[in-house]
């Protein structure tokens, strides 16, 4: 059974973590005048613009530096700085047993899938949403929906685009496409029977998503599925001879055997300002009508 997280309130204490690619002070500094500005206090820990290469420091580093938020009860909410690459390399050092203990929310997206669908495992829920490396200087759709999921205010999206007809409730899960893949057959694969399954990736080849779709595919994870969400699908590859089908396409053919419900244009993943916070873990209900337009509320 999924565990509850407490909403955020004004005085709590936020962490920034990077668990994957380097960031700088520079970089943070608008995060975290935002955060500031919704009453929160932000606690940036001793050692978080290490870098080694590409990495924000070594692999022990970024474990323990993780660990450490992990386990301090005064943190309510840890947001990983960005994606990139790194966070699967550090899940396997992790100790969840003191977090356990005093949970808190866990906030990213791409990259922080690995975290996404590792806690799903062990039955605590995450918010895929912005990272404070895309907060910038102005509030967005992004940043405000963060806020109000934060702070436990109730999610009701809705948006247009094309897919399958249908409703569906279950628990919502998910993430990046390339790390559920890349997580088929660990201990951080996710059991998605039943539930309403989120997907979005980012500069990819359209041969690469077809690989991955058969991937998932084979091993299991639509069997069972409540429903599917595609976010972004952006800046897509082809190579000189063309695939033949865009990304949306190419989803709809792998699941076209299946009955869940398919809401395509969803508004998470790698879309900037209008990556909308989502609560994974949560259940909710997936509605895609047949005049072109999808919604998702707390049910």
């Amino acid at each position: 059974m999924i565990k509850n997280i407490s909403p955020l309130k004004a005085g709590d204490t936020v962490a920034l973590a990077a668990t994957a690619r380097k960031v700088s002070p520079e970089e943070m500094a608008p995060a975290i005048e935002r955060l500031h500005s919704w009453g929160l206090k932000v606690l940036v820990p001793e050692g978080l613009y290490a870098e080694e290469n590409q990495f924000a420091g070594s692999d022990e580093h970024r474990a323990e530096l993780l660990q450490g938020l992990l386990n301090n009860p005064e943190v309510k909410a840890i947001l990983c700085c960005r994606g990139g690459y790194g966070t699967v390399r550090i899940v396997d050092r992790l100790d969840f047993s003191r977090f356990a203990q005093n949970p808190k929310w866990i906030v990213g997206y791409s990259d922080v899938t690995v975290l996404h669908s590792h806690l799903h495992t062990l039955d605590f829920p995450t918010i895929h949403g912005t990272m404070p490396i895309n907060f910038g200087q102005g509030e967005s759709a992004a940043t405000e929906s963060l806020r109000r999921v934060l702070l436990g205010e109730t999610v009701d999206y809705e948006w247009a685009g094309d897919g399958r007809e249908g409703a569906a409730e279950g628990i919502v899960v998910g993430g990046n496409l390339s790390i559920l893949y890349s997580l088929c057959g660990s201990r951080s694969q996710m059991d998605t029977r039943g539930k309403i399954l989120l997907i979005e990736d980012l500069d990819e080849y359209l041969y690469h998503i077809d690989r991955m779709m058969q991937g998932l595919k084979r091993a299991g994870m639509f069997d069972g599925l409540a429903g599917l969400m595609v976010g972004g699908m952006t800046d897509m590859h082809d190579n000189t001879i063309p695939y033949g089908h865009t990304a949306e396409q190419i989803v709809m053919e792998a699941v076209a055997e299946y009955h869940f419900p398919v809401a395509l244009g969803s508004p998470f993943g790698h879309l900037g300002d209008n990556n909308l916070a989502l609560p994974l873990g949560t259940k909710m209900r997936l509605e895609v009508s047949n005049s072109k337009k999808s919604r998702i509320f707390a049910s």
